[in-house]
């Protein structure tokens, strides 16, 4: 049975792709067939095929499907800033009707672990007054939230668990990634997490030397995404 989930962080630069890809070769490894989508990013690189985003190349790179890059990221901007900004500058329509259609291509193909990863945290701002929620609760997809443990981790962390949920979307997951090995208390602030948060925790990822999706996987369990592997 094919599973999906949109992939949301406590904010920007939490490692929700290294996390993300993690889960991808996780998922792999237990001979399941995966596809993603990031489908808007901002920060791209001109390449001689156009523009092109790391974090989705890397999210590409743990798909089994044959997927092409502008199947996995539609809309990709070269400023290395807000997506609703940078599609502004562009000209270009950031809805969410827009967004979820390509996204909905992607889980019609029905691999058994799809994510859908978005840009920053939950309410990164789209066209009007919609956001990145509403793309997730447009498809109606469960949430893994990626913790980007550091000072003040906590308190976003369980706001943004407490929007997820006020959004009628269920949080079928978090998973600890520790950005900053030297905060203090570190085991206090982990089990207060745990404690807290209303969800099963998919793994704690320490600060590695080569967060590679290997290297990243060993530290991740999907069983309690209810995965059948």
């Amino acid at each position: 049975m094919s599973q999906a989930f949109f992939v949301t962080g406590t904010d920007t630069e939490v490692g929700k792709t290294t996390i993300a890809a993690g889960l991808l070769r996780a998922a792999r490894s237990a001979g399941l067939s995966t596809a993603a989508a990031k489908p808007v990013a901002s920060g791209c690189e001109q390449t001689p095929d156009g523009l092109r985003n790391s974090d989705a190349l890397a999210l590409l790179g743990e798909s089994t499907l044959a997927l092409r890059y502008e199947q996995v990221n539609p809309f990709a901007f070269a400023p290395a800033i807000a997506p609703h900004l940078a599609a502004r500058e562009a000209g270009v329509e950031l809805s969410v009707a827009a967004l979820a259609e390509p996204v909905r291509q992607i889980l019609a193909l029905g691999a058994d672990f799809t994510l859908v990863e978005g840009a920053g945290g939950w309410r990164v701002p789209l066209a009007g007054t919609s956001s990145l929620a509403d793309l997730a609760i447009d498809l109606q997809l469960p949430v893994i939230l990626v913790v980007g443990v550091r000072l003040g981790c906590i308190n976003h962390a369980l706001l943004s668990a407490e929007a997820i949920e006020r959004d009628g979307l269920r949080l079928a997951g978090w998973v600890a990634n520790i950005v900053d090995g030297q905060t203090s208390r570190l085991a206090e602030n982990l089990a207060t997490l745990a404690a807290r948060l209303n969800a099963p925790c998919l793994g704690q990822v320490p600060r590695l030397e080569r967060a590679d999706p290997a290297s990243v996987a060993a530290y991740l369990q999907l069983a309690p995404l209810g995965m059948q592997i």
